[in-house]
């Protein structure tokens, strides 16, 4: 668990105790309010529900990362990380890597790959709960086992089943 979402999982207590201080504030008399003159035949937004601390993300999105070229890897971390500040903890987001791309989770990629590139991964997997999967497959067909990939990473015996599976589990699919 990252330490944000550690934070926001003791944040309950913290609501527990603004609460008892609602309740108090709501037996108070108020002042009535304003009459305000309400536009006919235009409906009323809806109040957004509230989130609490553990309650499963609204969003959700999967990616395909199967090349190598530094830019398009950079492409995809930059959207991942735009997604994490429009959404922030409400957004689970997967990164389905295979083909060329699996170099990127490489410990010691067989091909360039900049290691601020790899560093972002670590680093969105560890600060940010981003799930990257490497393709099992892939792997077999470079001789690589689960230690030749990055301790992020978790690996699936299929890259292409895993992006279904997460597209049948609500994931929105994103490829470049």
């Amino acid at each position: 668990m990252t330490a944000r979402r550690r934070l926001l999982t003791a944040l309950p207590l913290a609501a527990a105790a603004l609460g008892l201080s609602r309740a108090r504030a709501a037996e108070a008399p108020k002042p009535a309010p304003a009459a305000k003159a309400e536009p006919k035949n235009e409906p009323r937004a809806e109040p957004k529900a509230e989130r609490f601390p553990g309650d499963p993300p609204e969003h959700k999105v999967v990616y395909q990362l199967n090349r190598v070229e530094a830019d398009y890897i950079e492409a995809i971390l930059n959207s991942v990380g735009a997604m994490l500040g429009k959404y922030q903890d409400n957004v689970a987001i997967a990164v389905v890597v295979f083909g060329p791309g699996i170099h990127l989770l490489a410990k010691r990629p067989k091909r360039p790959v900049p290691a601020a590139l790899r560093e972002r991964v670590v680093s969105q997997a560890r600060d940010y709960g981003v799930t990257f999967v490497a393709c099992g497959n892939t792997m077999k067909t470079l001789g690589w086992s689960a230690e030749d990939i990055v301790a992020v990473a978790k690996v699936e015996e299929v890259g292409a089943a895993a992006l279904m599976e997460y597209q049948e589990q609500g994931y929105a699919y994103v490829a470049w």
